[in-house]
């Protein structure tokens, strides 16, 4: 195999790194027909060598990696023993805090949009441009459209980052404001959530 930037997979060595990078940016198994053919494997037996190879590379090299069969394919994943280090770092990074004007922000966004700028602060009675400029550089809101009102302001909406952060399917599947209302009612603080 000769590709245009001049790559020759003719060692076993470069045939073990375009397999692992292929599977690695496939995200889902590939065929080993797919692999021997682009590899120019002259047998089955030749391509199972290789892949036998690889198999002891990361058993033997103590990688965070091990290639597997699945659904006719080959391909990558993380090893087992990994997992509960690696739930620790992804909740660890999840758990990212937000500050309570984020949060405020990031509710009336969620139950209220598409809403302006001016309506978030409006109803938070307080200037909400930092909270908002927070929460767009952690992608959880987006500038949507503008508002067909004098001075066409720009209009705030939740991203999927929201939800995936939030681990929602759609907006559907946030409480409903009768229930964080009566959740949260405070008699001395206006719920946030109330029309003025």
């Amino acid at each position: 195999m000769n590709d245009e930037s001049g790559f020759t997979a003719d060692t076993l060595e470069k045939q073990i790194s375009l397999i692992e990078s292929i599977l690695f940016v496939s995200g889902e198994p590939v065929e080993p027909e797919k692999l021997i053919n682009f590899l120019g494997c002259k047998s089955i037996s030749e391509f199972e060598k290789i892949i036998e190879k690889m198999e002891k590379i990361y058993k033997e090299a103590g990688r965070g990696l091990s290639i597997n069969r699945s659904g006719g394919g080959l391909y990558l994943s993380t090893k087992p023993e990994l997992h509960d280090s690696l739930n620790e770092f992804f909740t660890i990074k999840r758990s990212s805090k937000l500050t309570v004007p984020s949060l405020e922000t990031l509710a009336i966004v969620a139950y209220r949009e598409p809403v302006t700028l001016a309506e978030i602060s409006d109803l938070r009675n307080v200037n909400s441009t930092g909270p908002v400029k927070s929460l767009l550089q952690k992608k959880l809101i987006k500038i949507s459209g503008r508002k067909k009102v004098p001075g066409l302001p720009l209009l705030y909406s939740t991203t999927k980052e929201f939800l995936l952060y939030f681990g929602l399917d759609d907006l559907s599947q946030l409480p409903s404001l009768e229930e964080l209302t009566e959740l949260f009612e405070d008699k001395e603080q206006p719920s946030l959530f109330n029309d003025k």
